[in-house]
């Protein structure tokens, strides 16, 4: 029988201390994990860290069921435990809320909380859940109308039903990966909020991040895995920063702030004059957007997920038809032209979807490095290709722009998101624009390729290319940008020199206040 004070005001059974021990899981030529030992306690939150490849997401999948591991073994309470799938996981008392939220968008908070729910009897009895939910939402302090759409709430609110639902089924160890990535800034203190409460009332909590600042301002102890084997797990003290975490990360030491030359910004290089567009749903996305970017200037869009930003970037790239309005290269409109005829022009796009928009991933790496210029010179000579000419072309991006790949022959869809990312941005670059679109440029890659896809945006910058940056990291918009605008259901709110911009006021607009903007 299990003592009364042992259990977690949702009524479930709170885990003490769940290990993992010597954990090796090897998939065909990778060793994801290396005996790997990990542990989390009552009332921690423990943070994990690790570039893209270090093996904590293949260490998470295992902990929740996803994955066996080939050595090693889980404890939960000094008992070892075997977790077959999520639902052994799940009853054992271990939640997971994904990066990409599982919530039916047509459904209610109530529906989406049961879904998969097995109750006794022939039917669910939503109004015994729905109540049950009730008493959580009040309990945790995650406010949300259990009777709403998942369609009708803001991304902080969806975040918010996906704990909830880890709670209602019994989570008292939740892993959290990478949480705040779609979030504003108040939304981001309000998540953390919640998260310490929760901690207070004896749940664990193990917290997936790239964002290392949030990482010291959250967690407990942190562990940092490299190479898939730990490096070291230390307690959050007075001597943890952001640059030493890097470090271990890493292997070595990381710039945060790129360089910023003093650059003189010359004539306006794209302009976008009231821009009307629609979404794939037949909604309006863009509505009478003007902006204005000039050389040697980056203007940044900032905005939560779904506010337009990627339609606007297709739009100027040619993806997507605008209803009205102009988009120009100079003086040159360039609205009704192909993206053929855009690239000629001077415009470079790098993609939010990579995989989709940016390469082709059956193709190698030295024909994707001449996609859509494949049939000019050098590269062909009429319907021949000149093979040495490409291969010239390909080693010389794969060096100028450090990508690791084992040849020029290796399928795209083998290589690493920071590699492919740094491929598409040697490919756009090579061809000398004047305007770049970089939408998304370090998403989901790790933090050394970051670092120098940022070199690569502010080297580009003063040789005088003006480029809007659109990206859902305030972090990397407030680091690289001149000035910024703030997107809100398809229109700017607010455009602002670098110097004069703060995060409250960004965030604020990013969840549609309005505010006096300069």
């Amino acid at each position: 029988m299990t003592n009364a004070s042992n259990r977690l005001p949702s009524g479930h059974t709170r885990i003490e201390l769940a290990e993992l021990r010597g954990i090796t899981k090897r998939f065909p030529g990778v060793l994801a994990n290396d005996n790997v030992s990990f542990d989390v306690r009552s009332g921690e939150i423990h943070a994990l860290l690790g570039e893209n490849g270090a093996g904590k997401s293949t260490l998470m999948k295992i902990l929740y069921g996803l994955y066996r591991p080939d050595e090693g073994q889980i404890i939960l309470d000094g008992r070892e435990v075997v977790l077959h799938s999520p639902a052994d996981s799940l009853a054992a008392g271990i939640g997971m809320i994904h990066q990409h939220f599982m919530l039916v968008q047509t459904l209610t908070v109530t529906e989406n909380v049961a879904l998969g729910l097995r109750e006794t009897g022939f039917r669910l009895d939503l109004k015994s859940v729905r109540e049950r939910l009730i008493e959580l939402s009040e309990t945790y302090g995650l406010k949300v109308n259990p009777d709403a759409y998942i369609w009708q709430l803001s991304v902080g609110e969806q975040q918010r039903v996906e704990i909830l639902k880890a709670l209602y089924r019994g989570g008292a160890l939740i892993i959290l990966d990478e949480p705040t990535a779609v979030l504003t800034p108040q939304e981001v203190h309000e998540l953390f909020a919640t998260l310490k409460q929760m901690c207070e009332q004896g749940h664990s909590l193990i917290f997936i991040s790239h964002k290392l600042q949030e990482v010291c301002d959250l967690s407990d102890r942190i562990t940092v895995m490299r190479d898939g084997r730990v490096i070291d797990t230390i307690p959050n003290d007075a001597t943890v920063d952001r640059r030493l975490l890097a470090r271990m990360m890493v292997g070595r030491d990381v710039v945060f702030q790129p360089k910023r030359d003093t650059v003189k910004k010359g004539e306006v290089r794209l302009s976008i004059r009231n821009l009307n567009a629609i979404n794939d749903q037949g909604l309006p996305c863009l509505r009478d957007v003007s902006l204005d970017v000039s050389a040697g200037e980056i203007l940044g869009i900032a905005g939560v997920s779904g506010n337009g930003q990627r339609e606007l970037a297709e739009t100027i790239a040619g993806l997507r038809e605008a209803t009205s309005g102009e988009v120009y290269l100079g003086n040159q409109s360039i609205l009704n032209r192909s993206v053929y005829e855009r690239l000629k022009a001077g415009l470079a796009y790098v993609p939010e979807e990579r995989m989709r928009h940016g390469m082709i991933g059956a193709f190698t790496v030295a024909e994707n490095a001449i996609l859509q210029t494949h049939g000019e010179r050098p590269f062909s000579n009429g319907p021949f290709f000149n093979f040495k000419a490409i291969a010239r072309h390909t080693d010389d991006l794969i060096r100028r722009f450090a990508v690791k790949t084992p040849a020029q022959k290796t399928q795209v869809k083998n290589l690493s998101g920071g590699n492919i990312q740094k491929l598409i941005l040697a490919r756009e670059l090579s061809r000398k624009p004047s305007v770049l679109i970089a939408a998304q440029p370090t998403r989901g890659v790790d933090i050394s390729a970051t670092e120098y896809i940022h070199s690569v945006l502010m080297a580009q910058r003063r040789e005088g290319v003006a480029i809007l940056l659109i990206s859902e990291d305030l972090d990397e918009i407030m680091a690289l940008s001149d000035r910024i605008a703030v997107f809100y259901e398809g229109r700017v709110l607010g455009v602002f020199d670098r110097d004069e911009a703060d995060v409250e006021t960004l965030g604020l607009l990013m969840a549609g206040e309005r505010v006096a903007a300069g």
